[in-house]
């Protein structure tokens, strides 16, 4: 094992060379969740090799060696992407080369590629993930390629790195004041550049197709699907329902949209009519490569999202035209009073409804038995669709139902299973339950899926949504009323909506015992981490276009524009240069003086071919100002010299019974005396 004294007694290339391998580390090491394994594992081989290398002073592998990693390299990406192109692939190539770069390492030269090659690798970081551990992991990234940097220029020797990492420090702390005008000013477009198009790694969060079981899993990712601002009172969390995918269509195991095909209406459309006043509230929707737009049901108008075009589908979900991959915030507003679809089942709505209480046959048959039971008991024979939804609830409340994270493995009839053996179920489980009974009842209904929800921080007053609030709910279409939501959940735990609590996956070891020592603690401290990022999402991933222009609004610009932005910018940049100038100007009036006029006559003594060193006095100079004027031009040597004598005078033994003894005295006597000649050669005849 490598220990401190050795390290410390090790030569200075072989320090800096682990220092700079230890950089490298830390700059690939974030992407090591996005890297292939072998990707990794190699990367760490070859710097583990290289360091073993300079602390054993061993030489480095041969260009065949080189040549056999990366053909290695370009076939396992080949292979694992099926491209050399993209991110992903491109990524992956990188940080190999990177690594690879390590093992020719001998020069000056060969440093500063390395350097060059960290400084993108590092912004490849930012390809996959824009949260703010990123940015911190970078900037310390940062420093420490600039250490390295510094510490390749500095003087033969060994220069702590202290020193290289204080300079580094203040090139960073110089620059952070140009990096925050330019971020804050510098015109926001479409980006000049792309890459070829990766599909986006698959991400946690809601499906568009729902298997019984699938949405309980989420209830173990505590990740922030959404953050919510309210513009005034929030609505009653019972009221918070973010509609997400519609699923209509059942095969037995797995539900999913109503699709196209013969002699089928996709949805049953209609008009969406509101009431009452608008709920306004802002949304930040974390990146989940889907197109959907979560709003709270229903919202009749789009939601405001720059660069992106809205479309509401028949089953009332808005959706945006491409995938949502990065953080993005809009505005919308909700009405809670609302009515979706025909009220009516006639003419084509009659037939389009159809779809909506089909189901596949031979699949739970004691479930639709209970349907028929229920349809042969008098007072429901000819009930309405709102008296049966009713009775089904009833009989949720009351039929021994449970509310259960595990319910256990579902079998072939999940609906059979859930009414009549396990009894208990996670939302997507009563859910699907409830709408296959209803169906067989002859009620429409359908599944939407989506978020139901959240909780208040309360240091920045955002609801935040969470994965673990996804949830399933049921609609039924109602004479009178269209489609109606129902909740099966709320009629087995009230306590699921509402003022709720709930089920909660088991927590890490550190969490778990720091929610067992302090939960007000620990819920604080988790409070005042997601304001963080917040505010980063919100001030630095969301800086748009119209937050510069408003920028400028607060600045007195009536309409700004582009132009308005870049006439602001070049101003800062001319001010910034100007008071750039004044700084340097006053820098140099606060040197020595007396140094300043010496340096001048050094200055012209060389020009006129007199060698002497910058350390000389005004003695030494009159010395070498005689030896070589003064047989030529006796008379103004002894003069600059008698000046220069009267120089040294003033700084070593100053007169105050002389008025010529002050330097500025001195320093006009030096603009008038003429300057000594040397003898012209003679000019041959």
């Amino acid at each position: 094992m490598l220990n401190l004294h050795r390290l410390a007694a090790l030569p200075r290339d072989a320090r800096d060379t682990l220092f700079l391998l230890l950089v490298i580390a830390w700059v690939v090491l974030p992407q090591t969740a996005n890297l292939p394994l072998w990707c990794s594992a190699l990367t760490g081989a070859i710097l583990l090799w290289r360091a073993w290398a300079a602390v054993g002073a061993r030489s480095l592998p041969g260009t065949w060696w080189l040549l056999g990693l990366l053909a290695l390299t370009l076939a396992a990406t080949l292979f694992t992407h099926r491209t050399l192109l993209g991110r992903d692939a491109g990524v992956t190539l990188i940080v190999v080369l990177l690594a690879l770069k390590t093992l020719e390492l001998r020069a000056r030269r060969d440093a500063f590629v390395i350097f060059f090659l960290g400084f993108f690798t590092m912004l490849t970081n930012f390809f996959f993930s824009q949260s703010l551990l990123t940015a911190a992991a970078m900037l310390i990234a940062l420093l420490g390629l600039l250490t390295a940097l510094v510490n390749a220029h500095l003087v033969v020797g060994r220069p702590p790195l202290t020193e290289a990492l204080k300079t580094a420090g203040w090139m960073a702390l110089l620059g952070a004041p140009i990096m925050a005008v330019l971020f804050v000013l510098f015109p926001r477009m479409a980006p000049l550049w792309g890459i070829p198009s990766d599909a986006m790694t698959g991400r946690s969060g809601l499906s568009s197709t729902m298997q019984v079981g699938n949405i309980a899993r989420l209830v173990l990712d505590s990740s922030i699907a959404l953050r919510v601002k309210f513009s005034g009172p929030p609505p009653p969390q019972s009221s918070l329902y973010f509609r997400g995918p519609v699923l209509s269509d059942f095969d037995g195991r797995e539900w999913r949209p109503l699709a196209p095909r013969p002699g089928r209406r996709v949805s049953l459309g209609g008009e969406m009519t509101v009431a009452g006043s608008a709920v306004n509230y802002q949304v930040t929707l974390e990146p989940n490569n889907r197109p959907w737009i979560f709003v709270i049901d229903a919202a009749p108008r789009a939601p405001a999202l720059p660069g992106f075009e809205m479309r509401l589908t028949p089953d009332f979900q808005w959706q945006a035209n491409r995938p949502v991959t990065d953080v993005v915030r809009y505005t919308a507003a909700s009405y809670l009073d609302y009515t979706l679809g025909p009220t009516s089942a006639s003419g084509s709505a009659r037939i389009a409804l159809q779809d909506y209480v089909t189901l596949p046959p031979g699949f739970n048959p004691r479930t639709l038995q209970l349907a028929l039971d229920m349809r042969r008991e008098p007072r429901l024979a000819t009930a309405s669709a709102q008296t049966l939804v009713d009775e089904v609830l009833q009989r949720l409340r009351n039929g021994g139902y449970r509310y259960t994270l595990a319910p256990g493995v579902s079998g072939e009839h999940t609906a059979d299973e859930f009414w009549f053996d396990a009894k208990e179920g996670f939302c997507e489980h009563i859910a699907s339950a409830f709408v296959i009974l209803m169906r067989g009842l002859d009620v429409p209904a359908r599944i939407i899926t989506g978020y139901q929800g959240g909780e208040v921080n309360n240091v920045d007053g955002f609801w935040v949504v969470r994965q673990s609030d996804a949830h399933a709910w049921a609609e039924v279409w109602i004479a009178g009323q269209g489609w109606v939501r129902v909740d099966p959940t709320a009629a087995i735990a009230p306590s699921r909506i509402g003022e709720f609590q709930r089920l909660q996956a088991p927590r890490g070891a550190i969490a778990g015992a720091l929610v067992e020592i302090s939960p007000d603690l620990a819920e604080k401290l988790r409070q005042g981490w997601e304001a963080l990022n917040n505010s980063w999402n919100q001030w630095v991933l969301n800086y748009t276009q119209s937050k510069q222009l408003d920028l400028l609004k607060n600045l007195g610009f009536e309409s700004p524009s582009w132009e308005d932005l870049s006439y602001v910018l070049i101003g800062i940049v001319v001010v910034a240069s100007l008071a750039g100038a004044a700084w340097t100007l006053w820098e140099r009036s606060q040197h020595d003086p007396w140094l300043r006029l010496l340096a001048s006559v050094q200055r012209r003594l060389r020009a006129s071919g007199v060698a002497v060193s910058a350390q000389a006095p005004p003695r030494e100079l009159a010395r070498a100002l005689q030896a070589t004027f003064g047989a030529s031009d006796p008379t103004r040597t002894a003069a600059l010299c008698n000046w220069l004598l009267q120089l040294e005078q003033l700084r070593y033994a100053p007169r105050t019974d002389s008025p010529n003894a002050t330097l500025e005295a001195l320093r006009r006597q030096w603009r008038q005396l003429p300057w000594p000649r040397l003898p012209e050669p003679d000019t041959p005849r």
